[in-house]
């Protein structure tokens, strides 16, 4: 498709020298790639191909279509050059085929999809030496690299979440997150005041279509969680019996809830009067001090009426997490404009779980909200919308045909995303009745 300047995004405040640029993007297809192989390599060729889940592809389809998508974007649009294997494009396009009809495609089998995804990246980084990083609204800060790194990496969370669904024991380890250090939260919700601020962004370099343009928001004053709600929380809803008081619920949620028999969070069950949750294999007793997860769009939103309160705005949730009412700025991320660093979040699979409520105080917000970046995604109450000024780049198929009621807005990345596909900025959307996602929520209440 061709690239217009009127529809591609800005170049950062500080502008990169290519040679920072170059290790940069390298870095971040390295360590992208790193993570595809530790989710592909320690299964069997028949859990490869095998579809564990009609919600998600066989995850050798993922494999290809990250080498395809690498291929297509920058040695054919940016490079200019002929397509490496033009015969398997419809098998890897994500809107030719639903998830679940994805097994009884051609695909390539796990040593030929390895392979392909090889051979690309190998003329990737050739192309990569030698890219000037200008003359091409694609290559401006280095933005068609990033755009892949971060595809990768959304795609190994995808990846991950059917790990999550896989039967059979556990493939993946990491190390435990640790209980929560520091001192402790010293209040449950936060008082975030009322006026405007600066929403989305204009300069992040690597920032995708949905987040952009920057704009002023007005706010009411509001109160939000410190933490996210945990499952000790969760927990006595459903001893309140949240689940069978239908005035908790919108209509299409309790509709889903009765239709198949929903009682709780996905993955838990109750046996021998103790909540067990599945988590990548193992099964062990659900931890009250963590943030619920595996949580629909209507259960948050059930949760939240229960409790007297609500879930927040998109805009409420930014401005929680950006805005410093000390300098009136909007910084990157909680904490200000650092990239993360384990001090500060949960990211990157680097444990496989969300870490105990009220860990990483180094990560906080101004206003000493905590854990806004990482752990869980967080559900808003926002339908998933343009900013004012949104213009589609570098395709309209990754932000504008989604846009809409259907989707809800959830925020804020979760312990499965990696840090160059997580922002204070960043967007991600999903149908509220999702629950194989790693989603929980915080609630908030009008001042």
């Amino acid at each position: 498709m061709p690239v217009s300047a009127a529809t591609a995004p800005t170049g950062g405040t500080d502008q990169q020298p290519p040679g920072d640029l170059r290790e940069r993007a390298a870095a971040a297809l390295i360590a992208a790639r790193a993570r595809t192989a530790a989710l592909t390599d320690p299964v069997t060729d028949a859990d490869l191909t095998a579809q564990h889940s009609p919600l998600m592809s066989p995850l050798v389809w993922d494999l290809a279509h990250i080498g395809n998508q690498e291929e297509l974007w920058l040695l054919r649009r940016v490079a200019g050059r002929e397509p490496m294997r033009p015969e398997i494009d419809p098998l890897y396009d994500a809107f030719a085929h639903p998830r679940a009809q994805r097994p009884a495609l051609p695909l390539l089998g796990p040593a030929e999809a390895r392979g392909y995804s090889a051979e690309v990246r190998g003329r990737v980084f050739d192309l990569l030496e030698r890219t000037a990083f200008e003359g091409s609204t694609l290559l401006d800060d280095g933005f068609a690299f990033g755009m892949i790194a971060q595809h990768e990496q959304q795609h190994d969370e995808t990846m991950l979440i059917t790990h999550q669904l896989r039967p059979g024991g556990p493939v993946l380890t990491a190390p435990e997150p640790g209980p929560a250090t520091g001192p402790a939260p010293s209040a449950p919700e936060v008082l975030v005041p009322g006026g405007p601020f600066t929403m989305g962004t204009s300069t992040e370099p690597w920032s995708l279509d949905n987040e952009r343009p920057a704009h002023i928001r007005e706010t009411a004053p509001f109160w939000i969680d410190t933490v996210p709600v945990t499952n000790a929380a969760y927990l006595a809803f459903i001893a309140d019996g949240g689940y069978g008081e239908p005035r908790w619920w919108a209509a299409e949620g309790w509709d889903q809830i009765r239709g198949h028999g929903i009682e709780a969070p996905l993955f838990w069950y109750r046996e021998a009067g103790q909540w067990l949750r599945r988590r990548f294999g193992v099964v062990e007793p659900v931890p009250a001090d963590e943030p619920v997860l595996h949580v629909s769009w209507y259960e948050a939103a059930a949760y939240a009426r229960w409790a007297g309160r609500r879930l927040p705005t998109e805009t409420e949730w930014e401005k929680a997490a950006r805005h410093d009412p000390a300098t009136g700025r909007s910084h990157r991320y909680p904490w200000g404009d650092a990239d993360p660093t384990p001090a500060h979040a949960n990211l990157g699979q680097r444990h496989l779980r969300p870490a105990a409520a009220g860990s990483y105080p180094a990560g906080a917000s101004p206003l000493g909200v905590r854990q806004l970046i990482g752990d869980v995604w967080e559900w808003t109450a926002s339908d998933f919308l343009p900013y004012p000024g949104f213009r589609a780049f570098p395709y309209r198929e990754y932000s504008e045909v989604f846009f809409g009621p259907e989707h809800k807005v959830l925020r804020g990345g979760s312990f499965a995303v990696d840090p160059v596909a997580c922002r204070g900025t960043f967007r991600n959307w999903d149908l509220p009745v999702r629950r194989q996602i790693f989603a929980g929520f915080r609630t908030a209440r009008d001042a």
